[in-house]
């Protein structure tokens, strides 16, 4: 039996409880895509959308590109959302293969354009430079919000967490910006549409994992 000292003590641990409200995945997939529409927002705003592309009028490599970024980005950024409530069986498969699937458009841009094409490729490309510090720029909005998310909750793995974030930030990112982008190669769409989800990977998984430790 627990003693009179106890007891109290108990109950003064009971009186300072407050409720809390409880977190809901629902809750993160409605702020992450509130945070698509805002990145999108800003890229008509700063960049213009292409409008073009509603009418079927780009190459299926365009599609296919910001379709596999649109996918990554998505699949990264639910994971990350349900990272807040630890549990087992949050797995991130859906994050791992978009993401094997995406590393084929490198792959494909290297082998389609061989080593003279991709020296110049690389060889004073202000373009491709401008579609990678704006993917990654625009990716910021992600990646925000989806710190707020992960701070708000309790998530375990913080490695993952951050990389996942980065992942999620550099795709979407990527992807909004690419909508505007009218340079439609396989080099171009391969290398610098993919190079903001690596560059948001590496700077999430050193930078954010302090952010949301608890």
């Amino acid at each position: 039996m627990m003693n009179p000292g106890s007891n109290e003590l108990i109950d003064q641990l009971v009186d300072d409880l407050a409720p809390v409200r409880p977190i809901r995945t629902i809750h993160g997939i409605l702020l992450t895509v509130s945070a698509v529409l805002v990145t999108l927002l800003l890229v008509e705003w700063f960049e213009g959308l292409r409008r073009e592309i509603f009418s079927g009028s780009a190459s299926d490599f365009f599609f296919i590109t910001n379709g596999m970024l649109a996918v990554l980005g998505s699949a990264a950024a639910l994971a990350v959302v349900r990272m807040v409530n630890p549990r087992v069986g949050n797995g991130h498969d859906g994050a791992r293969w978009s993401a094997v699937m995406l590393a084929l458009l490198p792959l494909t841009a290297v082998l389609m354009l061989g080593l003279g094409g991709l020296r110049s490729e690389f060889q004073d490309n202000q373009a491709g430079l401008a579609c990678l510090a704006a993917g990654t720029g625009f990716g910021l909005v992600t990646a925000g919000t989806l710190v707020f998310w992960l701070r708000w909750g309790a998530p375990v793995s913080l490695n993952a967490a951050g990389l996942l974030t980065g992942i999620a930030a550099g795709a979407i990112g990527s992807f909004a910006s690419g909508i505007a982008c009218p340079l439609e190669t396989v080099g171009h769409l391969g290398l610098w549409h993919v190079a903001p989800v690596v560059v948001s990977a590496i700077i999430g998984r050193l930078v954010i994992p302090p952010l949301v430790r608890w």
